[in-house]
């Protein structure tokens, strides 16, 4: 059961360099080096069409989701991430629908995100939550390494 608080991360938060040290420290622990953002997370944080919501248990971030719109017609869930302890917890089913209603809220027909095939919770929590397998990408994330590219369409009014 999630009892943790969404935050969205804004620029002009008094704890951003703290905050921005305890993701940037899940991204390293979670995700390879080549796929790591640790090292250009504060420009990925500046892009004008993306942002960042986190889940706060007590003082700890639990996990984060990245999300941007490139465009007026999709968005892209570009990081998922969940610290090993508060994995299985639902932390991030809440954590991707906020960032699916965010993302909502700029009328974009399609979310769209990559996700390793060998990463199953990952692609459970995709698929309940209405992402189809649009195709694989071969070597997306080295050249051993593919990734499924999903999708999730809304209907438009």
């Amino acid at each position: 059961m999630v009892t943790g608080v969404i935050i969205e991360l804004q620029r002009n938060s008094p704890n951003w360099s703290k905050l921005v040290e305890d993701i940037v420290r899940i991204e390293k622990k979670i995700f390879p080096k080549h796929e790591s953002l640790a090292r250009s997370f504060d420009e990925e944080l500046k892009k004008k069409n993306s942002g960042l919501l986190y889940i706060q248990m007590g003082g700890d971030v639990a996990g984060y989701v990245m999300y941007s719109w490139p465009s007026s017609l999709c968005a892209c869930i570009t990081k998922l991430a969940v610290k090993e302890n508060y994995r299985g917890l639902g932390h991030g089913e809440i954590l991707l629908k906020a960032a699916v209603q965010k993302c909502r809220t700029r009328n974009v027909h399609r979310i769209s995100l990559h996700v390793d095939p060998t990463r199953t919770a990952a692609m459970q929590l995709y698929k309940k939550l209405g992402f189809q397998v649009d195709t694989l990408v071969e070597g997306y994330y080295s050249s051993d390494r593919n990734a499924y590219r999903m999708y999730l369409d809304f209907e438009m009014e």
